[in-house]
């Protein structure tokens, strides 16, 4: 007799098991599948190590201009590779402990295997037929495995994975996806990355602090391609000052091998055509939806441009069967994935109060430096849309914190309705903005006007006073520029 639940989430990556703990909070028998590592992507291959790294060539960074800050290092500071990519690895292997210990805590099953859905309301799982990426940590103690499983509600959050484009195709080893540029074995003297996406420009700037030469290849007229064309080109020449090449509205039509090299044929807006060879290429185009092998074209859900079709709650045309996260369409963020999760299943529940998701107002962030952040829309977008808006900007070397950390390069960008003083978009490039970035999702959220900014108090000396004065700004009213 199968195992009975009353949901169960297909995938435990940061939106399968933020869900899991919101289904078990809401009384419901809840079990989780999982093929590879608890915490999926993100947590494993994502979010979460990349930013170790990028800490690392931070540190680097700082290590190597001492003077800057008033400083004397004696001797040569260098990067050891094998360490850094080591304790990358071991972030990722505490937060991956993290997750079985809530679920235990929250008394949700852990399924070991690879699931299909057999029918409405049915889940076989099986052994995994995909290779993990690294070895899998043994199967938790208590958990299930291989078997049959009913639930009334199955939700899928499977993720993505990195697309690859035709004849372009990762190797592993010269043409690498960002699983690969996780673990160098040793650093590149020179990469060619391909797309100046989140993916792309972050590892761009992360191998780049580590001495390569960097080449970023870009099909769009600008980097960073959803970002605020201002921020864009402002990043833009803060990565070129670093020694970054940016090659914009181009594409690589060709790759030739070597024994230890690759030579892209890099094809101009102009139809010319560059030969650039380097040690690696990163191919960071994009990701595409875990939608295979989960019976779901059987059961006659729709699927469009690979990611499964769901409505604000996550539900699909297919009663009893959600999707949720990457595997559910874009913006493909973690904390899209995970309050995705918690609005699905609380709509499942009956909770008072659930609402269904607003994506306008969900906050992207590049951790690259220097970091970008932004949330709701920007200025081409407001004025394409027929908006009539206020525009204020504050930046960074008026700023007495960003002074004193010696990070004055970068702005802050806020845009308003003129008509009504709703704050419809915000955009931020220079350091730390990835941890500013919320305050605004918060007033946006809360439906605030410039004039409860105004009358907000923000503490001295700090980088958020940049988020008021930029409002200021907006209204003729800056009072530090």
């Amino acid at each position: 007799m199968a195992d009975s639940y009353d949901v169960i989430i297909i995938g435990s990556g940061p939106g399968g098991y933020v869900t899991a703990v919101r289904s078990a909070q809401l009384g419901f028998k809840t079990a989780i599948v999982e093929r590879e590592h608890l915490g999926g992507i993100c947590l494993n291959w994502g979010c979460i190590p990349t930013k170790a790294l990028l800490r690392s060539a931070e540190i680097l960074h700082y290590a190597q201009h001492p003077a800057a800050y008033g400083l004397k290092i004696d001797g040569k500071v260098s990067a050891d590779t094998a360490a850094v990519v080591d304790r990358s690895r071991k972030v990722s292997a505490r937060l991956n402990g993290g997750v079985g210990f809530l679920m235990k805590k929250n008394k949700v099953d852990v399924i070991w295997g690879e699931a299909k859905i057999s029918k409405l309301g049915e889940i076989v799982v099986s052994k995994p037929s995909k290779k993990a990426m690294e070895p899998q940590h043994p199967a938790p103690k208590g958990t299930k495995g291989e078997g049959t499983y009913t639930a009334k509600h199955i939700i899928v959050a499977t993720g993505a994975r990195p697309r690859a484009l035709p004849g372009i195709e990762p190797d592993g080893k010269l043409i690498w996806t960002y699983f690969e540029a996780m673990v160098p074995k040793e650093m590149p003297k020179s990469l060619l990355v391909m797309g100046s996406g989140a993916i792309g420009i972050e590892f761009a700037s992360f191998y780049r602090t580590m001495g390569a030469d960097v080449t970023v290849v870009e099909l769009m007229p600008q980097v960073m391609p959803v970002e605020d064309a201002e921020v864009s080109k402002f990043a833009q020449k803060q990565f070129e000052k670093q020694g970054m090449k940016i090659i914009l509205e181009a594409k690589v039509t060709k790759v030739e091998k070597g024994a230890n090299s690759v030579t892209a044929h890099v094809e101009k807006k102009d139809g010319t055509v560059e030969k650039i060879t380097a040690d690696r290429m990163i191919s960071a185009v994009g990701v595409q939806g875990n939608v295979e092998n989960l019976g779901l074209e059987a059961l006659g859900v729709k699927i469009e441009r690979g990611v499964v079709v769901v409505d604000g709650y996550g539900r699909t045309n297919v009663p009893g069967i959600y999707a949720i996260g990457d595997v559910a369409g874009p913006p493909m963020l973690a904390h899209k994935a995970e309050h995705e999760g918690v609005v699905c299943v609380e709509k499942i529940a009956n909770a008072p109060g659930v609402h269904a998701l607003d994506k306008s107002k969900i906050p992207g962030c590049t951790y690259c430096h220097p970091q970008v952040a932004s949330v709701g829309m920007t200025e081409q977008k407001a004025k394409a849309d027929g908006r009539d808006i206020r525009v204020g900007r504050f930046q960074f070397g008026a700023n007495g914190k960003a002074i004193a950390l010696g990070e004055d390069q970068g702005f802050i960008k806020t845009i308003f309705d003129k008509k009504t003083g709703e704050l419809i978009g915000a955009h931020m490039v220079g350091a730390e903005v990835t941890e500013l970035i919320q305050g605004f999702v918060v007033a946006m959220n809360l439906e605030t006007t410039e004039e409860e900014v105004m009358h907000t108090v923000f503490p001295h000396p700090t980088l958020s006073e940049m988020m008021k004065e930029s409002v200021l700004d907006a209204y003729g009213r800056a009072l530090n520029a």
